[in-house]
């Protein structure tokens, strides 16, 4: 059996395909080396269905978030094969599975906009070149932890209109204390700010919401679309839950800087799948 894997900062996707093409789904927790451990990712496959056919798995074709160094990728590495003893483990970064569910082996601009942002250059085969993300603190633009971070920010710095911030209130418990704490103190914050996000879409007919979402996309064009080499010249293809319910609002930004948006999809790992199984 084969085992597939997208992992990002939150979930990880897994779809087991056998010699019959039956494919199962599995889901866990994200597996990014810069928020867990080893010790964490062998618990939380222990705790998970994945237990059913771990000894089935003779090949884990991994793709996931933070691992784009060998340092990083290796740790993932060795946890899974300390888990799938019989499998032949092999880990990429989510930026390659973003390459290859989006352009197969065509040449194109690809962005990932999930809890966490990223893009690249590909050109059928490889990345060719990639501007670095820099992570939730330091970038992100355009992720869910990026338009959430500005939202409580503008949120909490009263500039918000009374009809978002009573919205707000009927909806989360959260104080200015408790989102401190929450970024501050307690381990995943990321995940924590990117679920206003989906809080943003459903209040974008507001005018100051609409600016926050226009504010965010177009740092993400700034900060990485722009800096690739005759980046007007290529589709730009999106991957993830933000850059799939944010699309008209991406295409808007796109087309100011002269960017055709290409395909745009929510999941990569059926694609991956396809990818795997074809080739």
């Amino acid at each position: 059996m084969m085992l597939i894997a997208d992992s990002g900062s939150t979930k990880t996707d897994w779809r087991g395909v056998d010699s019959n093409q039956k494919i199962t789904s599995f889901e866990t927790i994200g597996f990014n080396p810069y928020h867990i451990s080893e010790k964490e990712i062998l618990a939380e496959l222990s705790s998970s269905k994945l237990t059913i056919i771990k000894l089935e798995v003779k090949q884990v074709v991994f793709y996931g978030a933070g691992c784009s160094s060998l340092e990083k990728s290796n740790e993932i590495k060795l946890a899974l094969q300390q888990f799938f003893t019989n499998a032949k483990v092999e880990v990429n970064h989510d930026l390659l599975a973003a390459a290859r569910a989006l352009c197969g082996h065509e040449k194109g601009m690809v962005g990932i906009l999930g809890t966490g942002s990223n893009t690249c250059l590909f050109d059928g085969e490889n990345i060719v070149k990639n501007v670095s993300s820099l992570g939730y603190i330091l970038g992100d633009e355009g992720s869910g932890s990026y338009i959430g971070k500005t939202f409580i920010t503008a949120l909490f710095n009263n500039e918000l209109s009374q009809e978002v911030v009573q919205k707000y209130q009927q909806q989360f418990k959260y104080n200015l204390n408790d989102v401190l704490d929450a970024v501050y103190k307690k381990p995943l914050p990321n995940r924590f700010l990117a679920q206003f996000a989906p809080f943003v879409f459903e209040q974008k007919s507001m005018p100051e919401i609409a600016s926050i979402i226009d504010v965010c996309f177009t740092a993400f064009f700034e900060k990485h679309i722009c800096k690739y080499e005759n980046y007007q010249q290529y589709p730009l293809n999106i991957v993830g839950s933000v850059g799939f319910i944010f699309k008209d609002e991406i295409e808007k930004v796109a087309a100011r800087y002269r960017v055709k948006l290409g395909k745009v999809i929510k999941q990569p790992i059926e694609e991956l799948v396809r990818f795997h199984t074809k080739h």
